[in-house]
């Protein structure tokens, strides 16, 4: 039922966010959750290293092809901190992870994060699933994309880092 009425949320805010303002510019204050429960707030962020954060939903298919792609072309953000998050129950999301990017598990800078308050729709402020965006060293956002097909942009911003 919590799944359903997520996803609902989730709908209208799509649905109204898309004539709403362009994603977030700078990294804004956050309060998402490990596995483990603990917090991580925007103030724990490495500070000189590119951020990542792909917000993702595990039922989407755009979402799998997008973390698929993520998982083939990871060494290309091995020196950017990396956070995956998504509203659901974290067995779902480690289902998800398990078939589609089983590569990125126990990597060091990557972070599996819950959103249960669901912040991160009005603070990043994505315009639909997948929603992935690069913030420099100086959380400043680089690019913004949100086509699975598409991620190769961010490449060109690593391979500077």
């Amino acid at each position: 039922m919590k799944r359903l009425i997520n996803i609902i949320l989730l709908s209208l805010f799509f649905s109204i966010n898309t004539q709403a303002q362009p994603p977030a510019q700078t990294v804004p204050a956050f309060n998402f959750y490990r596995f483990d429960k603990s917090t991580l707030t925007n103030k724990d962020l490495p500070t000189g290293k590119m951020l990542f954060f792909f917000f993702f939903d595990p039922s989407c298919e755009h979402c799998q092809q997008a973390m698929s792609n993520l998982n083939k072309d990871f060494q290309q953000y091995a020196k950017a901190a990396v956070y995956l998050i998504s509203v659901d129950d974290p067995k779902v999301i480690t289902a998800f992870i398990n078939k589609y990017a089983p590569s990125l598990k126990n990597k060091k800078n990557v972070t599996l994060l819950v959103d249960t308050k669901n912040e991160f729709l009005e603070k990043f402020k994505p315009l639909r699933y997948p929603s992935m965006f690069l913030y420099s060293s100086k959380n400043v956002l680089l690019d913004y994309e949100d086509n699975e097909n598409s991620m190769f942009r961010f490449l060109k911003y690593l391979k500077q880092a």
